[in-house]
């Protein structure tokens, strides 16, 4: 494990859900400050609060946004080649865990859970690790 991802775990525990934990561990690398970060992302732990996508996933998706986007000085500009990029960590997220939505991770209907949340932090970290981080 990393020492973002140690990083990310230790937020997990302190109470920061896995959108925020995955987020908040490299905000400092995209210029953001905590504060802003967990406030953004608190609306995307527990699959959007609705077990749909996971969580720690969306805080990835998030540090994509941050990292492609040329910002409000060119609206639209970036955009194709952020959601490419989110298609990228997708995939590596599923072909490791087999799924992107929380409620299958979790194991909901068939009662027998693909992975943790503290492992999809770990696997969500290496992904930004890999993608993301020049």
């Amino acid at each position: 494990m990393n020492n973002r991802a140690e990083q990310a775990m230790r937020l997990h525990d302190k109470g920061y859900n896995c959108a925020q934990a995955v987020a908040c561990a490299y905000c400092d690398l995209f210029e953001v400050d905590e504060q802003t970060m967990y406030r953004m992302s608190e609306g995307f732990g527990l699959g959007m609060g609705m077990m749909e996508v996971c969580g720690a996933m969306s805080g990835a998706f998030m540090l994509a946004g941050l990292k492609g986007s040329a910002g409000v000085e060119a609206p639209g500009a970036t955009k194709a080649k952020t959601y490419a990029t989110n298609r990228e960590l997708c995939k590596a997220f599923q072909d490791k865990n087999g799924s992107l939505l929380c409620r299958e991770l979790k194991g909901v209907a068939s009662g027998t859970p693909l992975r943790s949340c503290a492992g999809c932090i770990e696997d969500a970290c290496a992904i930004v690790e890999k993608f993301l981080i020049d």
